[in-house]
Protein backbone atom coordinates (compact mmCIF):
# COMPACT_ATOMS: atom_id res chain seq x y z
CA UNK A 1 0.00 0.00 0.00
CA UNK A 2 1.49 3.54 -1.24
CA UNK A 3 0.33 5.09 2.31
CA UNK A 4 2.40 2.90 4.32
CA UNK A 5 5.55 3.58 1.97
CA UNK A 6 4.80 7.63 2.36
CA UNK A 7 4.36 7.06 6.48
CA UNK A 8 8.05 4.94 6.48
CA UNK A 9 9.46 8.27 4.52
CA UNK A 10 8.07 10.87 7.43
CA UNK A 11 9.35 8.74 10.94
CA UNK A 12 8.40 9.91 14.32
CA UNK A 13 9.37 14.13 14.30
CA UNK A 14 8.60 14.81 10.59
CA UNK A 15 6.10 17.38 10.40
CA UNK A 16 4.47 15.35 8.10
CA UNK A 17 3.98 12.79 9.82
CA UNK A 18 0.63 13.22 11.61
CA UNK A 19 -0.97 14.18 8.16
CA UNK A 20 0.18 10.52 6.20
CA UNK A 21 -1.19 8.80 9.10
CA UNK A 22 -4.61 10.47 8.78
CA UNK A 23 -4.30 9.39 4.76
CA UNK A 24 -3.30 5.95 5.98
CA UNK A 25 -6.45 5.60 7.83
CA UNK A 26 -8.69 6.90 5.49
CA UNK A 27 -7.30 4.12 3.26
CA UNK A 28 -7.84 1.60 5.81
CA UNK A 29 -11.52 2.77 6.46
CA UNK A 30 -12.45 2.76 2.82
CA UNK A 31 -10.67 -0.49 2.07
CA UNK A 32 -12.73 -1.86 5.44
CA UNK A 33 -15.76 -0.29 3.68
CA UNK A 34 -15.57 -2.15 0.36
CA UNK A 35 -14.13 -5.70 2.01
CA UNK A 36 -15.73 -5.26 5.90
CA UNK A 37 -12.26 -7.15 7.29
CA UNK A 38 -12.00 -5.64 11.12
CA UNK A 39 -8.61 -5.53 11.19
CA UNK A 40 -8.05 -2.95 8.77
CA UNK A 41 -11.34 -0.30 10.89
CA UNK A 42 -8.85 -1.39 14.05
CA UNK A 43 -5.95 -0.21 12.09
CA UNK A 44 -7.61 2.75 10.95
CA UNK A 45 -8.54 3.39 14.73
CA UNK A 46 -4.80 2.77 16.16
CA UNK A 47 -3.35 5.45 12.93
CA UNK A 48 -5.70 7.93 13.70
CA UNK A 49 -5.35 7.85 17.98
CA UNK A 50 -1.61 7.90 16.71
CA UNK A 51 -2.52 10.91 14.78
CA UNK A 52 -4.39 12.85 17.23
CA UNK A 53 -0.95 12.90 19.61
CA UNK A 54 0.18 14.71 17.17
CA UNK A 55 -2.40 17.05 17.10
CA UNK A 56 -2.67 18.53 20.29
CA UNK A 57 -5.45 21.87 21.01
CA UNK A 58 -4.42 24.47 19.03
CA UNK A 59 -2.98 22.57 15.91
CA UNK A 60 -4.81 23.60 12.80
CA UNK A 61 -5.16 19.83 11.74
CA UNK A 62 -6.51 18.32 14.83
CA UNK A 63 -10.70 19.10 13.62
CA UNK A 64 -9.51 16.87 10.93
CA UNK A 65 -8.04 14.10 13.59
CA UNK A 66 -10.79 13.75 15.55
CA UNK A 67 -13.11 13.66 12.91
CA UNK A 68 -11.51 11.07 11.20
CA UNK A 69 -11.43 9.16 14.78
CA UNK A 70 -15.38 9.74 15.43
CA UNK A 71 -15.97 8.00 11.91
CA UNK A 72 -14.15 4.87 12.43
CA UNK A 73 -15.74 4.37 16.07
CA UNK A 74 -19.38 4.86 14.34
CA UNK A 75 -18.38 2.84 11.85
CA UNK A 76 -17.30 0.36 13.88
CA UNK A 77 -20.48 0.47 16.02
CA UNK A 78 -22.37 -0.22 12.91
CA UNK A 79 -20.11 -3.36 12.20
CA UNK A 80 -19.99 -4.40 15.92
CA UNK A 81 -22.84 -2.94 17.80
CA UNK A 82 -20.23 -1.93 21.14
CA UNK A 83 -22.22 1.27 22.35
CA UNK A 84 -19.03 2.57 23.78
CA UNK A 85 -17.83 3.10 20.14
CA UNK A 86 -21.07 5.29 19.55
CA UNK A 87 -20.21 7.11 22.56
CA UNK A 88 -16.94 7.93 21.52
CA UNK A 89 -17.99 8.87 18.29
CA UNK A 90 -20.36 11.42 19.39
CA UNK A 91 -17.91 12.53 22.22
CA UNK A 92 -15.51 13.55 19.48
CA UNK A 93 -17.98 14.44 17.11
CA UNK A 94 -19.13 17.58 19.74
CA UNK A 95 -15.34 18.42 19.50
CA UNK A 96 -15.02 18.70 16.20
CA UNK A 97 -17.75 20.92 15.69
CA UNK A 98 -16.58 22.87 18.11
CA UNK A 99 -13.45 23.42 16.71
CA UNK A 100 -15.61 24.30 13.14
CA UNK A 101 -17.61 27.18 14.18
CA UNK A 102 -20.15 29.14 11.79
CA UNK A 103 -17.91 30.47 8.40
CA UNK A 104 -15.47 27.01 8.83
CA UNK A 105 -15.95 25.68 5.21
CA UNK A 106 -16.81 22.24 7.31
CA UNK A 107 -19.18 23.59 9.54
CA UNK A 108 -21.90 21.79 7.38
CA UNK A 109 -20.34 18.36 7.05
CA UNK A 110 -19.29 18.12 11.22
CA UNK A 111 -23.21 19.45 11.84
CA UNK A 112 -24.08 16.63 9.37
CA UNK A 113 -21.80 14.00 11.07
CA UNK A 114 -22.60 14.83 14.54
CA UNK A 115 -26.47 14.53 13.58
CA UNK A 116 -25.90 10.90 12.22
CA UNK A 117 -24.08 9.87 15.73
CA UNK A 118 -26.92 11.03 17.77
CA UNK A 119 -29.65 9.58 15.94
CA UNK A 120 -27.99 6.23 15.91
CA UNK A 121 -28.19 6.36 19.59
CA UNK A 122 -31.72 7.86 19.36
CA UNK A 123 -32.28 4.85 17.43
CA UNK A 124 -30.51 2.62 20.42
CA UNK A 125 -32.36 4.35 23.29
CA UNK A 126 -35.02 6.38 22.09
CA UNK A 127 -33.89 9.43 24.07
CA UNK A 128 -35.76 12.19 23.49
CA UNK A 129 -32.74 14.88 23.69
CA UNK A 130 -30.86 13.15 21.09
CA UNK A 131 -33.46 13.37 18.87
CA UNK A 132 -34.33 17.00 19.88
CA UNK A 133 -30.27 17.87 19.60
CA UNK A 134 -30.54 16.19 15.82
CA UNK A 135 -33.78 18.49 14.99
CA UNK A 136 -31.25 21.45 16.39
CA UNK A 137 -28.33 20.07 13.99
CA UNK A 138 -30.19 20.30 10.94
CA UNK A 139 -31.74 23.68 11.35
CA UNK A 140 -28.55 25.02 11.68
CA UNK A 141 -27.33 23.35 8.76
CA UNK A 142 -30.63 24.47 6.70
CA UNK A 143 -29.59 27.54 7.54
CA UNK A 144 -26.43 27.53 5.93
CA UNK A 145 -28.28 26.04 3.07
CA UNK A 146 -30.34 29.34 1.98
CA UNK A 147 -32.62 29.54 -1.41
CA UNK A 148 -30.62 29.06 -4.24
CA UNK A 149 -27.59 26.43 -2.33
CA UNK A 150 -26.88 23.14 -3.91
CA UNK A 151 -27.54 21.43 -0.71
CA UNK A 152 -30.83 23.08 0.16
CA UNK A 153 -33.04 20.60 -0.66
CA UNK A 154 -31.07 17.83 1.26
CA UNK A 155 -31.51 19.64 4.02
CA UNK A 156 -34.86 20.22 4.07
CA UNK A 157 -35.41 16.52 3.24
CA UNK A 158 -33.69 15.47 6.64
CA UNK A 159 -35.34 18.54 8.71
CA UNK A 160 -38.43 16.87 7.56
CA UNK A 161 -37.89 13.11 7.93
CA UNK A 162 -36.31 14.21 11.55
CA UNK A 163 -39.36 15.95 12.71
CA UNK A 164 -41.65 13.13 11.22
CA UNK A 165 -39.45 10.79 13.37
CA UNK A 166 -40.38 13.18 16.64
CA UNK A 167 -43.79 13.30 15.59
CA UNK A 168 -44.21 9.78 15.84
CA UNK A 169 -42.21 9.85 19.23
CA UNK A 170 -44.08 12.52 21.18
CA UNK A 171 -47.42 13.10 18.70
CA UNK A 172 -46.72 17.01 18.39
CA UNK A 173 -48.46 17.70 15.39
CA UNK A 174 -46.88 21.28 14.80
CA UNK A 175 -44.05 18.45 13.79
CA UNK A 176 -45.99 16.87 11.30
CA UNK A 177 -47.17 19.76 9.88
CA UNK A 178 -43.72 21.09 9.34
CA UNK A 179 -42.69 18.03 8.05
CA UNK A 180 -45.19 18.43 5.27
CA UNK A 181 -44.36 21.94 4.41
CA UNK A 182 -40.32 21.07 4.31
CA UNK A 183 -41.72 17.62 2.36
CA UNK A 184 -43.31 20.02 -0.31
CA UNK A 185 -40.34 22.84 -0.16
CA UNK A 186 -38.05 19.69 -1.40
CA UNK A 187 -40.56 18.82 -3.85
CA UNK A 188 -40.25 21.65 -5.42
CA UNK A 189 -36.31 21.01 -5.57
CA UNK A 190 -36.30 18.01 -7.07
CA UNK A 191 -38.62 17.83 -9.87
CA UNK A 192 -39.21 15.21 -12.61
CA UNK A 193 -36.15 13.85 -13.49
CA UNK A 194 -33.98 14.95 -10.60
CA UNK A 195 -32.49 11.80 -9.41
CA UNK A 196 -34.25 11.90 -5.99
CA UNK A 197 -37.25 12.86 -7.42
CA UNK A 198 -38.93 9.45 -6.52
CA UNK A 199 -37.76 9.70 -3.09
CA UNK A 200 -38.96 13.24 -2.86
CA UNK A 201 -42.58 11.64 -3.91
CA UNK A 202 -42.53 9.04 -1.52
CA UNK A 203 -41.32 11.17 1.71
CA UNK A 204 -44.51 13.58 1.23
CA UNK A 205 -46.93 11.12 0.18
CA UNK A 206 -46.20 9.44 3.78
CA UNK A 207 -45.97 12.81 6.08
CA UNK A 208 -49.73 13.70 4.08
CA UNK A 209 -50.68 9.83 5.05
CA UNK A 210 -49.66 10.25 8.78
CA UNK A 211 -51.44 13.82 8.61
CA UNK A 212 -54.45 12.21 7.25
CA UNK A 213 -54.41 9.32 9.82
CA UNK A 214 -55.03 11.91 12.50
CA UNK A 215 -57.28 14.36 11.10
CA UNK A 216 -58.64 12.39 8.16
CA UNK A 217 -59.00 15.51 5.92
CA UNK A 218 -59.61 13.58 2.29
CA UNK A 219 -57.72 16.35 0.85
CA UNK A 220 -54.53 14.77 2.67
CA UNK A 221 -55.14 11.52 1.14
CA UNK A 222 -55.91 12.94 -2.50
CA UNK A 223 -52.92 14.28 -2.63
CA UNK A 224 -51.44 10.99 -1.54
CA UNK A 225 -52.74 9.50 -4.33
CA UNK A 226 -52.23 11.67 -6.93
CA UNK A 227 -47.99 11.25 -5.76
CA UNK A 228 -48.65 7.80 -6.03
CA UNK A 229 -49.55 7.65 -9.54
CA UNK A 230 -46.96 10.16 -10.24
CA UNK A 231 -44.48 7.55 -8.77
CA UNK A 232 -46.20 5.24 -10.45
CA UNK A 233 -45.29 6.65 -13.96
CA UNK A 234 -41.81 7.11 -12.96
CA UNK A 235 -41.77 3.06 -12.56
CA UNK A 236 -42.38 1.87 -15.92
CA UNK A 237 -42.72 -1.67 -16.77
CA UNK A 238 -39.02 -3.33 -15.90
CA UNK A 239 -38.58 -0.52 -13.56
CA UNK A 240 -36.84 -2.48 -9.87
CA UNK A 241 -39.49 0.07 -7.83
CA UNK A 242 -42.72 -0.66 -9.89
CA UNK A 243 -44.04 -3.55 -7.79
CA UNK A 244 -43.84 -1.35 -5.18
CA UNK A 245 -45.46 1.55 -6.56
CA UNK A 246 -48.24 -0.49 -7.69
CA UNK A 247 -48.53 -2.11 -3.81
CA UNK A 248 -48.54 1.61 -2.38
CA UNK A 249 -50.84 3.12 -4.95
CA UNK A 250 -53.49 0.02 -4.27
CA UNK A 251 -53.27 0.49 -0.47
CA UNK A 252 -54.13 4.12 -0.74
CA UNK A 253 -57.10 3.92 -2.90
CA UNK A 254 -58.13 1.11 -0.66
CA UNK A 255 -58.37 3.14 2.02
CA UNK A 256 -59.97 5.96 0.22
CA UNK A 257 -62.77 3.10 -0.66
CA UNK A 258 -63.38 2.57 3.18
CA UNK A 259 -63.51 6.74 3.52
CA UNK A 260 -65.53 7.32 0.83
CA UNK A 261 -67.12 3.86 -0.53
CA UNK A 262 -65.93 4.67 -4.56
CA UNK A 263 -66.33 1.03 -6.19
CA UNK A 264 -63.40 2.54 -8.80
CA UNK A 265 -61.04 3.17 -6.09
CA UNK A 266 -61.90 -0.75 -4.68
CA UNK A 267 -61.51 -2.63 -8.53
CA UNK A 268 -58.57 -0.23 -9.16
CA UNK A 269 -56.98 -1.85 -6.34
CA UNK A 270 -57.77 -4.87 -6.96
CA UNK A 271 -56.04 -4.37 -10.24
CA UNK A 272 -53.08 -3.25 -9.39
CA UNK A 273 -51.82 -5.41 -6.40
CA UNK A 274 -52.77 -8.27 -8.81
CA UNK A 275 -49.91 -6.37 -10.78
CA UNK A 276 -47.49 -6.03 -7.72
CA UNK A 277 -48.26 -9.74 -7.65
CA UNK A 278 -47.39 -10.87 -10.68
CA UNK A 279 -44.35 -8.92 -9.82
CA UNK A 280 -42.83 -10.43 -6.52
CA UNK A 281 -43.60 -14.34 -7.36
CA UNK A 282 -42.99 -16.89 -5.03
CA UNK A 283 -39.30 -16.12 -3.43
CA UNK A 284 -40.09 -12.79 -3.72
CA UNK A 285 -39.74 -11.29 0.15
CA UNK A 286 -43.13 -9.19 -0.39
CA UNK A 287 -44.80 -11.75 -2.01
CA UNK A 288 -46.05 -12.79 1.57
CA UNK A 289 -47.30 -8.91 2.43
CA UNK A 290 -48.64 -8.37 -1.75
CA UNK A 291 -51.31 -11.66 -1.01
CA UNK A 292 -52.16 -10.44 2.25
CA UNK A 293 -53.28 -7.38 0.48
CA UNK A 294 -54.70 -8.60 -2.41
CA UNK A 295 -57.08 -11.05 -0.51
CA UNK A 296 -58.24 -8.16 2.06
CA UNK A 297 -59.47 -6.27 -1.50
CA UNK A 298 -61.16 -8.83 -2.78
CA UNK A 299 -62.36 -9.52 0.49
CA UNK A 300 -63.70 -5.96 0.71
CA UNK A 301 -65.32 -6.44 -2.96
CA UNK A 302 -66.63 -9.66 -2.04
CA UNK A 303 -68.54 -8.28 1.02
CA UNK A 304 -69.74 -5.39 -1.04
CA UNK A 305 -71.28 -7.45 -3.59
CA UNK A 306 -71.18 -11.17 -2.79
CA UNK A 307 -69.92 -12.28 -5.82
CA UNK A 308 -68.34 -16.19 -5.08
CA UNK A 309 -65.45 -15.35 -7.33
CA UNK A 310 -63.70 -13.04 -5.46
CA UNK A 311 -64.25 -15.14 -2.43
CA UNK A 312 -63.01 -18.28 -4.01
CA UNK A 313 -59.81 -15.63 -5.45
CA UNK A 314 -59.44 -15.07 -1.26
CA UNK A 315 -59.11 -18.48 -0.69
CA UNK A 316 -56.69 -19.42 -2.97
CA UNK A 317 -54.41 -16.50 -1.70
CA UNK A 318 -55.01 -17.66 1.88
CA UNK A 319 -54.03 -21.62 1.14
CA UNK A 320 -51.17 -19.95 -0.82
CA UNK A 321 -50.11 -17.96 2.21
CA UNK A 322 -50.69 -21.02 4.42
CA UNK A 323 -47.78 -22.93 2.26
CA UNK A 324 -45.88 -20.07 2.95
CA UNK A 325 -46.09 -20.63 6.89
CA UNK A 326 -45.03 -24.29 8.07
CA UNK A 327 -45.39 -25.26 11.55
CA UNK A 328 -42.63 -23.11 13.37
CA UNK A 329 -44.05 -19.92 11.50
CA UNK A 330 -44.68 -16.61 13.61
CA UNK A 331 -47.85 -16.15 12.04
CA UNK A 332 -49.15 -19.81 11.33
CA UNK A 333 -52.10 -19.44 13.37
CA UNK A 334 -53.06 -16.43 11.64
CA UNK A 335 -53.23 -17.80 8.54
CA UNK A 336 -54.88 -20.96 9.74
CA UNK A 337 -57.66 -18.53 11.13
CA UNK A 338 -57.91 -16.57 7.84
CA UNK A 339 -58.33 -19.88 5.37
CA UNK A 340 -61.00 -21.15 8.10
CA UNK A 341 -62.57 -17.96 8.24
CA UNK A 342 -63.04 -17.92 4.49
CA UNK A 343 -63.96 -20.66 3.74
CA UNK A 344 -66.78 -20.91 6.70
CA UNK A 345 -67.99 -17.69 4.65
CA UNK A 346 -68.03 -19.69 1.44
CA UNK A 347 -70.92 -21.99 3.59
CA UNK A 348 -71.89 -18.55 4.85
CA UNK A 349 -72.71 -17.04 1.29
CA UNK A 350 -73.60 -20.70 -0.42
CA UNK A 351 -76.29 -22.20 1.82
CA UNK A 352 -74.55 -25.75 1.51
CA UNK A 353 -71.16 -27.40 2.60
CA UNK A 354 -69.31 -30.29 1.48
CA UNK A 355 -68.25 -32.64 4.00
CA UNK A 356 -64.67 -32.24 3.13
CA UNK A 357 -64.93 -28.50 3.47
CA UNK A 358 -66.47 -28.73 6.89
CA UNK A 359 -64.03 -30.99 8.22
CA UNK A 360 -61.17 -28.92 6.65
CA UNK A 361 -62.45 -25.95 8.47
CA UNK A 362 -62.29 -27.89 11.99
CA UNK A 363 -59.26 -29.54 11.34
CA UNK A 364 -57.91 -26.08 10.67
CA UNK A 365 -59.36 -24.20 13.81
CA UNK A 366 -58.16 -27.69 15.47
CA UNK A 367 -54.54 -27.01 14.29
CA UNK A 368 -55.40 -23.16 15.56
CA UNK A 369 -55.92 -24.38 18.95
CA UNK A 370 -52.84 -26.39 19.19
CA UNK A 371 -50.85 -23.07 18.74
CA UNK A 372 -52.89 -21.34 21.68
CA UNK A 373 -51.65 -24.11 24.36
CA UNK A 374 -53.40 -23.00 28.23
CA UNK A 375 -51.73 -19.34 28.62
CA UNK A 376 -51.76 -18.11 25.71
CA UNK A 377 -53.99 -14.73 24.98
CA UNK A 378 -55.72 -16.62 22.29
CA UNK A 379 -57.08 -19.63 24.02
CA UNK A 380 -60.24 -19.03 24.52
CA UNK A 381 -61.12 -17.65 21.08
CA UNK A 382 -59.48 -20.76 19.65
CA UNK A 383 -61.82 -22.52 21.76
CA UNK A 384 -64.72 -20.64 21.17
CA UNK A 385 -64.36 -21.28 17.51
CA UNK A 386 -63.74 -24.74 17.52
CA UNK A 387 -66.81 -24.82 19.64
CA UNK A 388 -68.87 -23.12 17.09
CA UNK A 389 -67.77 -25.19 14.25
CA UNK A 390 -68.31 -28.40 15.42
CA UNK A 391 -71.96 -27.25 17.12
CA UNK A 392 -72.47 -26.26 13.17
CA UNK A 393 -71.26 -29.67 12.14
CA UNK A 394 -73.88 -31.41 14.49
CA UNK A 395 -76.39 -29.91 12.98
CA UNK A 396 -75.45 -31.12 9.53
CA UNK A 397 -74.50 -33.90 10.25
CA UNK A 398 -76.10 -35.29 13.71
CA UNK A 399 -72.91 -36.51 15.32
CA UNK A 400 -73.60 -36.64 18.98
CA UNK A 401 -69.55 -36.43 19.47
CA UNK A 402 -69.24 -32.76 17.81
CA UNK A 403 -71.78 -31.44 19.97
CA UNK A 404 -70.52 -33.01 23.43
CA UNK A 405 -67.02 -31.80 21.99
CA UNK A 406 -68.68 -27.99 21.52
CA UNK A 407 -70.02 -28.30 25.32
CA UNK A 408 -66.31 -29.09 26.90
CA UNK A 409 -64.75 -26.61 24.46
CA UNK A 410 -67.68 -23.54 25.01
CA UNK A 411 -67.26 -24.41 29.02
CA UNK A 412 -63.14 -23.99 28.66
CA UNK A 413 -63.73 -20.83 26.72
CA UNK A 414 -66.10 -19.86 29.30
CA UNK A 415 -63.38 -20.30 32.04
CA UNK A 416 -61.11 -18.22 30.51
CA UNK A 417 -63.71 -15.41 30.11
CA UNK A 418 -64.94 -14.43 33.14
CA UNK A 419 -67.19 -11.59 34.69
CA UNK A 420 -65.59 -8.42 32.89
CA UNK A 421 -64.08 -10.00 29.98
CA UNK A 422 -66.01 -8.13 26.84
CA UNK A 423 -66.57 -11.74 25.27
CA UNK A 424 -67.95 -13.12 28.46
CA UNK A 425 -71.19 -12.59 27.12
CA UNK A 426 -71.17 -14.28 24.01
CA UNK A 427 -69.52 -17.39 26.26
CA UNK A 428 -72.52 -17.58 27.80
CA UNK A 429 -74.38 -17.51 24.85
CA UNK A 430 -72.67 -20.14 22.99
CA UNK A 431 -72.31 -22.31 25.70
CA UNK A 432 -76.07 -22.26 26.51
CA UNK A 433 -76.77 -22.67 22.34
CA UNK A 434 -74.89 -26.12 22.94
CA UNK A 435 -76.92 -27.21 26.24
CA UNK A 436 -80.26 -27.07 24.66
CA UNK A 437 -79.23 -28.80 21.43
CA UNK A 438 -77.98 -31.63 23.72
CA UNK A 439 -80.98 -31.32 25.46
CA UNK A 440 -83.24 -31.50 22.53
CA UNK A 441 -81.14 -34.34 22.07
CA UNK A 442 -81.00 -35.97 24.86
CA UNK A 443 -83.89 -34.39 27.10
CA UNK A 444 -81.98 -34.76 30.09
CA UNK A 445 -83.24 -32.02 32.89
CA UNK A 446 -79.44 -30.84 34.28
CA UNK A 447 -78.95 -29.72 29.92
CA UNK A 448 -81.97 -27.38 30.92
CA UNK A 449 -80.76 -26.60 34.13
CA UNK A 450 -77.76 -25.52 32.71
CA UNK A 451 -79.29 -23.29 29.86
CA UNK A 452 -81.44 -21.48 32.38
CA UNK A 453 -78.49 -21.08 35.08
CA UNK A 454 -76.32 -19.22 31.84
CA UNK A 455 -79.32 -17.61 30.82
CA UNK A 456 -80.06 -15.86 34.37
CA UNK A 457 -76.21 -14.60 34.21
CA UNK A 458 -76.60 -13.09 30.91
CA UNK A 459 -79.52 -11.11 31.86
CA UNK A 460 -77.50 -9.77 35.07
CA UNK A 461 -75.24 -8.61 32.40
CA UNK A 462 -78.10 -6.55 30.83
CA UNK A 463 -79.49 -4.34 33.27
CA UNK A 464 -82.51 -1.70 32.44
CA UNK A 465 -81.40 -0.41 29.41
CA UNK A 466 -79.31 -2.01 27.88
CA UNK A 467 -80.05 -2.94 24.11
CA UNK A 468 -80.54 -6.76 24.52
CA UNK A 469 -82.22 -6.61 27.53
CA UNK A 470 -85.49 -8.09 25.90
CA UNK A 471 -83.73 -10.85 24.14
CA UNK A 472 -82.36 -12.13 27.41
CA UNK A 473 -86.16 -11.72 28.65
CA UNK A 474 -87.31 -13.52 26.03
CA UNK A 475 -85.02 -16.68 25.78
CA UNK A 476 -84.76 -16.92 30.04
CA UNK A 477 -89.21 -16.75 29.69
CA UNK A 478 -88.80 -19.39 26.63
CA UNK A 479 -86.65 -22.05 28.75
CA UNK A 480 -89.01 -21.33 32.01
CA UNK A 481 -91.96 -22.10 30.13
CA UNK A 482 -90.06 -25.79 28.93
CA UNK A 483 -88.94 -26.53 32.35
CA UNK A 484 -92.42 -26.14 33.63
CA UNK A 485 -93.71 -28.19 30.48
CA UNK A 486 -91.49 -30.94 31.49
CA UNK A 487 -91.40 -30.67 35.68
CA UNK A 488 -95.06 -28.46 36.14
CA UNK A 489 -93.04 -26.52 38.73
CA UNK A 490 -95.84 -23.54 38.74
CA UNK A 491 -93.07 -21.04 39.79
CA UNK A 492 -91.50 -21.62 36.30
CA UNK A 493 -94.57 -20.76 34.56
CA UNK A 494 -95.60 -17.58 36.88
CA UNK A 495 -91.71 -16.07 36.07
CA UNK A 496 -91.71 -16.78 32.36
CA UNK A 497 -95.16 -14.78 32.15
CA UNK A 498 -93.19 -12.11 34.27
CA UNK A 499 -90.62 -12.05 31.86
CA UNK A 500 -92.68 -12.19 28.44
CA UNK A 501 -94.83 -9.11 29.84
CA UNK A 502 -90.85 -7.81 30.61
CA UNK A 503 -89.98 -8.83 27.71
CA UNK A 504 -93.38 -7.31 25.24
CA UNK A 505 -93.00 -3.58 27.23
CA UNK A 506 -89.91 -3.45 25.27
CA UNK A 507 -91.19 -4.22 22.43
CA UNK A 508 -93.87 -1.88 21.42
CA UNK A 509 -96.06 -1.84 18.49
CA UNK A 510 -93.71 -1.16 15.22
CA UNK A 511 -90.81 -3.26 17.12
CA UNK A 512 -89.70 -6.21 14.47
CA UNK A 513 -90.18 -8.71 17.39
CA UNK A 514 -93.18 -6.96 19.05
CA UNK A 515 -95.13 -9.82 17.43
CA UNK A 516 -93.13 -12.85 18.23
CA UNK A 517 -93.06 -11.69 22.04
CA UNK A 518 -96.58 -11.66 22.06
CA UNK A 519 -97.34 -14.77 20.97
CA UNK A 520 -95.14 -16.14 23.19
CA UNK A 521 -96.43 -14.59 26.23
CA UNK A 522 -100.52 -15.59 25.20
CA UNK A 523 -99.12 -19.16 25.51
CA UNK A 524 -97.13 -18.45 28.82
CA UNK A 525 -100.63 -17.54 29.91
Amino acid sequence: MLGRAALELRPSGNLNRGLHLINLANCLRKRFRKLTSIHDLEEAIELHHAALELHPHGHPRRSLSLHGLASCFSDRYDSQGTVADLEEAVILGRAVLELRPPGNPHRSASLIDLADYLWKRFQKYALIHDLEEVIKLQRALLELCPPGHPDRASSLHWLALRLSNRYDSQGTIADLEEAVTLGRAALELRPSGHPHHSSSLIDLADYLWRRFQKHALIHDLEEVIKLYRALLELCPPGHPDRASSLHSLAFHLSNRYDNQGMVSDLDEAVTLERAALELRPPGNPHHSVTLIKLADYLWKRFRKFALIPDLEEVIGLQRALLELRPPGHPDRASSLHSLAFHLSNRYDSQGTVADLEEAEVIELYRALLELCPPGHPDRASSLHLLAFHLSNRYDNQGMVSDLEEAVTLGRAALELRPPGNPRHSASLINLANYFWKRFQKHALIHDLEEVIRLHRALLELRPPGHPDRASSLHFLAFHLSTRYDRQGTVADLEEAVALGHAALELRPPGHPDQCSSAKNLAVYL
